[in-house]
């Protein structure tokens, strides 16, 4: 199953996650099932790429 559109995905994402890291979240779940063909593996590389992101982001708050 693939989400359109943020509206689409799992309450619990849109009420943890910022609009930004929805949007993230969304490309990533979209493209890892297409890649691995399984909802359950597609949102642990999901909630990855948001997790990266953020401490990427909050890296780059500190150097700042």
């Amino acid at each position: 199953m693939l989400y359109k559109s943020n509206q689409d995905l799992p309450l619990e994402i849109r009420t943890r996650l910022s609009e930004t890291y929805q949007d993230l979240y969304r490309a990533a779940f979209n493209s890892a099932v297409h890649w691995y063909g399984e909802a359950a593996k597609a949102h642990q590389v999901a909630l990855s790429a948001v997790k990266m992101q953020s401490a990427m982001d909050k890296n780059t708050l500190v150097e700042s």
